[in-house]
């Protein structure tokens, strides 16, 4: 595909990344305002966050902590530092741990995976004091782990003391790093996500159900967790799947178990209403090759670094255009990832969105007389250029 072509067949494809706000008003309605201190409404593919208030509001994220406690262990499990069927012992500490419970009995042996079904499931306290306890040592150093994750998912209004979410003045999140985590959980480990749509779990001769009212009322929301505690109030992370489309809502500090679940759906109902989201090209796929000088190759395969996704108001695809221009006269050595080009996309004359193309492939610098004989094309190509 030429670069001309690509250019032209872009204008429908390249992603938007911008709020609904750069859009006329009369497009759409006003998002609707919800009875709750702080919500956010993202979109799980593009991670564009479409409805916001008080989003970056640090407030105490009371039981959805422990979205970050199981993120751990999965990521845990998956490198293969602890396994599923690990038996845990647990602990005094744990066992006395206030709060919601799984209701296991110190000195008693579960399994890592029934932790993290009673951590999910039913918000157990004395679960995730468990689970820390196995992974990390002690709640201060599976603390220090859980911070150490937020800085790498870039939850720049996020801070734990704890792997559950009982008050501390130090102990802080975000609607926008909840919505951040939880679109980590659903891409990183689809196995495990599974478990945030079970509506209950069995343990100790006690069933306990799934929180998320959600999932009782509305069968495409598969997860994720609730919270509450008097200082918090009732919160909540949801997600939702309709037409291929998936949706993460995000609300602190509603006043009622129901409030929070009805606030959650009116987001829910106003995104997938008025917003459409859809991938064209994942990363890596070649989209253009550009001329190199001096290389063992004359070209080299231009890409994207991420996914090309949009997410914007229905119907307003047409109103996009786009372009993608090369860096002049690029000259080898070119390594695998380096940019080479961009893309920008416009609404109307303005820049809306720009991307990096990059190399697909490097390109070793030619032998000595492909680089004389490129040297001089170079020469009477800047005369006449």
């Amino acid at each position: 595909m030429n670069i001309t072509t690509f250019a032209k067949r872009l204008c429908l494809l390249v992603p938007l990344l911008l709020s609904p706000a750069a859009f006329a008003a009369e497009m759409m309605p006003s998002p609707p305002q919800l009875a709750a201190k702080a919500y956010v409404l993202m979109d799980a593919s593009s991670g564009n966050v479409l409805v916001e208030n008080n989003g970056d509001q640090r407030l105490p994220p009371a039981s959805l902590t422990k979205l970050m406690t199981a993120y751990i262990a999965t990521l845990e499990i998956r490198r293969g530092q602890i396994g599923e069927n690990d038996p845990v012992t647990v602990s005094e500490n744990a066992w006395r741990t206030g709060g919601s419970r799984m209701f296991i009995k110190v000195g008693s042996q579960v399994t890592v995976s029934d932790l993290l079904h009673g951590i999910i499931i039913q918000s157990g306290n004395d679960a995730s004091v468990a689970l820390a306890e196995h992974i990390a040592g002690s709640e201060d150093a599976f603390a220090d782990l859980m911070n150490k994750t937020v800085t790498e998912l870039g939850m720049t209004n996020t801070h734990f003391m704890n792997p559950t979410g009982l008050p501390n003045p130090e102990h802080y999140s975000s609607a926008h790093d909840m919505a951040i985590l939880a679109r980590a959980i659903i891409h990183e480990d689809p196995a495990h996500y599974a478990i945030y749509s079970q509506k209950e779990f069995f343990w100790n001769g006690i069933k306990q159900p799934n929180r998320n009212l959600l999932l009782w009322r509305d069968k495409t929301v598969d997860g994720l967790k609730t919270g509450h505690t008097d200082e918090a109030g009732y919160c909540m992370v949801s997600s939702a799947v309709r037409d291929g489309q998936r949706l993460i809502a995000v609300v602190f500090g509603t006043n009622s178990e129901v409030a929070r679940a009805a606030e959650t759906q009116k987001l829910l109902t106003y995104g997938f209403r008025f917003f459409e989201t859809q991938t064209f090209y994942q990363k890596g796929t070649e989209l253009a090759q550009a001329p190199v000088w001096k290389g063992t190759t004359s070209q080299v395969k231009a890409g994207l670094a991420q996914d090309l996704t949009m997410t914007l108001p229905k119907g307003q695809l047409k109103k996009l255009a786009a372009s993608m221009t090369m860096n002049p006269q690029l000259v080898a050595p070119i390594a695998k990832g380096d940019v080479i080009g961009k893309v920008e996309v416009k609404l109307e004359d303005k820049v809306v969105h720009s991307a990096d193309l990059i190399a697909l492939d490097g390109v070793e610098e030619g032998g000595i007389f492909r680089r004389m004989w490129d040297s001089i094309r170079l020469f009477f190509y800047g005369l006449f250029n």
